[in-house]
C-alpha cells in the first residue's frame, strides 16, 4: 500500500497499521484491479479520480484507494484480488479486463464489485442479465453486436481490394463461451463483406514476431487486432509491427492509434471509466450491485492516422475524414 494514499487522514499518526484503520473504517476505502503497469491505466483511473472528485470524493480527505497492479501478468490477478479482499474494501473496481473482473468475482460475493470495462459480460459468465446483474458485480461492457462488422467495414472502406484480413487475438483473454460468440459475428461480418477471415493467435507478447509471420505468410492484406489489456501493453510494438510488415490495420481502441496505428473505432476507454465512478458513489450510499444495469457504450470515436495512412500508400476517402473524431496529421 503506498503511504501517500493514506497518510493525510491519520493525522500525525503516521506508524499505524494498515490493519487498525481497516478495523476502524474511518473512511470508505476503494479498491483498484488493474492490469498496469499504472502509467498505461493512467488515463483511464485519471478519468475514474476525476468523476470521483466532481462527485464529492478527496482521496485521502474522505476516501483511500488501493491500488493492485498485475504488471501485464493477468495470472497474477486472482492473488491480488485476495488482498484487496482481505483489506475489507468497500468496493473493487476491476481495470483489467474480463480476467480481472473474473479474478474479483471469484474472490469475494460479498464486497461489490464494479468492472470498468469488459467485452460481452453475460457471454463472459459475470452476470445473468444487463438489467438485473445479479450478485454482487455490476459495470459496464465495451462491446456492442456490431463493432467487429464495423472494424472490417473500415477497412473496407480504406482497402477497397482486401479480400483476406486477419484478426489478432488473445482467446484465453475470454471464456469458451465468449470466444464462440465473437468468432461468429466476426466471421458473418466477413462473409457479409465478401471477405475471408484469418484468426491468428498470441496469447502473450512472446508471440507476436510469430502471429505477425504467420499473417504474411498467409498472404492478409489487412489486419483486426482486438483489444485486450496485454495488447494495450504492447500496443506501441504491434503498431510497430503492423508498419513493418505493411498491414493496414484497424484497432478498437485510440491508444494505438496515438502510437502510429492506421485508425481506431470503438467506445471511449476513459469515458467508461469516468461513468464507473457513477457506480462506486451509488454502492457507497447503499445501492446493490444487482439493482444496477450494466451500461454499454454510449460514446463511440473514429480516430484516424493520416500520416501512417499515407506511409502505407493509402488514400483515406474523404466521406472517411470527415465522419471521424480526429485525424492525427
Amino acid at each position: 500500500m503506498r503511504r501517500r494514499e493514506f497518510i493525510t487522514f491519520i493525522g500525525g499518526a503516521a506508524t499505524l497499521p494498515f490493519a487498525a484503520h481497516a478495523q476502524q473504517k474511518s473512511m470508505p476505502v476503494i479498491g483498484v484491479l488493474g492490469s498496469g503497469p499504472s502509467d498505461v491505466n493512467d488515463p483511464n483511473i485519471s478519468a475514474f479520480r476525476q468523476e470521483l472528485a466532481g462527485l464529492g470524493y478527496v482521496e485521502g480527505r474522505n476516501i483511500l484507494i488501493e491500488y493492485r497492479w498485475a504488471e501485464g501478468k493477468p495470472e497474477r490477478f486472482p492473488v491480488l484480488a485476495a488482498e484487496l479482499v482481505a483489506l475489507k474494501v468497500d468496493v473493487i473496481l476491476t481495470a483489467g479486463g474480463t480476467l480481472a473482473a473474473l479474478a474479483a468475482k471469484q474472490a469475494t460475493t460479498t464486497i461489490p464489485i464494479v468492472f470498468g470495462v469488459v467485452g460481452d459480460p453475460i457471454a463472459e459468465g459475470l452476470v445473468t442479465s444487463l438489467a438485473r446483474p445479479g450478485g454482487n458485480i455490476t459495470g459496464l461492457s465495451n462491446v456492442t453486436n456490431d463493432l467487429i462488422g464495423k472494424w472490417l467495414e473500415l477497412l473496407k472502406q480504406v482497402v477497397p481490394g482486401v479480400n483476406l484480413a486477419a484478426v489478432l487475438w488473445k482467446p484465453d483473454s475470454m471464456p469458451d463461451r465468449a470466444r464462440e460468440v465473437r468468432l461468429k459475428e466476426a466471421n458473418a461480418s466477413a462473409q457479409a463483406l465478401g471477405m475471408q477471415l484469418q484468426v491468428v493467435e498470441a496469447l502473450g507478447p512472446a508471440d507476436l514476431d510469430r502471429a505477425f509471420l504467420d499473417i504474411s505468410a498467409k498472404g492478409a492484406n489487412a489486419l483486426v487486432v482486438l483489444t485486450t489489456p496485454i495488447f494495450g501493453i504492447e500496443r506501441q510494438r504491434i503498431a510497430d509491427l503492423a508498419a513493418k510488415n505493411r498491414l493496414p490495420t484497424v484497432y478498437g481502441s485510440r491508444n494505438y492509434v496515438d502510437v502510429g496505428g492506421l485508425m481506431s473505432y470503438g467506445p471511449s476507454f476513459t469515458d467508461l471509466h469516468r461513468r464507473a465512478a457513477s457506480y462506486v458513489d451509488k454502492i457507497l450510499k447503499g445501492a446493490k450491485p444487482s439493482d444496477l444495469p450494466v451500461e454499454q457504450p454510449t460514446k463511440f470515436e473514429l480516430v484516424i492516422n493520416r500520416k501512417t495512412a499515407n506511409a502505407l500508400g493509402l488514400t483515406v476517402p474523404p466521406t472517411l475524414l470527415a465522419q471521424a473524431d480526429e485525424v492525427i496529421e
